[in-house]
């Protein structure tokens, strides 16, 4: 993987993940890094990861619903490490139910997290790369903010929205030279962030086949911070799906639901709960989930 020395990346949702497989990635490249989640303990862990990679590592932790604890991690980064080269976003939350058993709060907390969220580390990604005239914003989006499933109401319409807000600033960035967006969108991924997510199926989700390891998601994120470009995939059948959705909208609608209950939910009953959406579970958090193909 070519990377970069002697630059400073900032990575969001860094304690899990695609986040913490892409600071991992960026430090063993030579790259700096500010690793920013809501989980303190698990980010040191982290840190210590990347320090032992020979590079510098900075600890940010705040919710990115939070504007205010949002710019002093920024603020922090710069101060500790220097000027931002790039901001990897991947941080987002979602819950499992049908659109009106999932609490309204829940689902809420969901969008704040997933497009609020995304639109408050872009606004200050931004700011940062025009004070210094250069910088590259990578956002992971996802399968689903190109189609729509059960269940996941507020994931979908968040990604929908995530979507729409990079292309926005995409077409934006043509004003300004020497900062750019990317979008990289997987499908179904081995991260934990299924059993983390809020449900009220009494049952978690699980990232449907084929599934691939979130260090794919991450080297993709990686490359797109130093060679940008419009949209990345990554995930052999999405744009399958894709175009299944666009093209046959009425044999979508009819597959999708014992789809998404065959290959998309667990087996196991669990108890309904907003999951990590409201409050961070940081025992759960780490790079893979349970889904890995070497193990399928």
């Amino acid at each position: 993987m070519r990377g970069v020395p002697g630059r400073t990346v900032l990575v969001t949702g860094a304690s899990s993940g695609i986040g913490r497989a892409t600071a991992l990635q960026l430090a063993a490249s030579g790259v700096d890094v500010a690793l920013l989640s809501r989980s303190e303990e698990v980010l040191e862990e982290v840190r210590a990861q990347c320090e032992e990679l020979g590079v510098r590592a900075v600890v940010t932790v705040a919710d990115v619903t939070d504007r205010d604890a949002l710019e002093a991690a920024f603020e922090r980064a710069r101060t500790e490490l220097g000027p931002l080269d790039g901001v990897v976003h991947s941080a987002a939350a979602l819950t499992y139910g049908r659109f009106e058993d999932v609490p309204a709060a829940v689902f809420d907390g969901a969008l704040a997290s997933t497009l609020g969220g995304t639109a408050n580390v872009a606004r200050l990604a931004l700011e940062a790369f025009r004070a210094r005239g250069r910088g590259s914003l990578v956002v992971v989006g996802s399968l689903l903010g190109k189609i729509s499933t059960p269940y996941m109401s507020s994931y979908v319409t968040a990604k929908w929205g995530v979507h729409g807000l990079v292309r926005t600033l995409q077409i934006e960035a043509r004003a300004t030279p020497g900062i750019d967006v990317s979008l990289v969108w997987p499908g179904g991924v081995d991260t934990p962030v299924y059993l983390q997510a809020g449900t009220y199926l009494q049952r978690h989700g699980r990232p449907p086949p084929p599934v691939d390891p979130p260090e794919k998601v991450a080297a993709a994120a990686v490359r797109a911070l130093w060679s940008p470009k419009r949209e990345v995939m990554v995930g052999p059948l999405n744009g399958v799906v894709v175009a299944g959705f666009r093209l046959l909208p009425a044999v979508f609608d009819v597959l999708v639901t014992p789809l998404m209950r065959l290959s998309g939910l667990g087996r196991e009953e669990v108890a309904n709960s907003p999951g990590n959406v409201l409050d961070p579970t940081p025992e759960g958090e780490a790079v893979h989930g349970r889904w890995s193909r070497r193990l399928s």
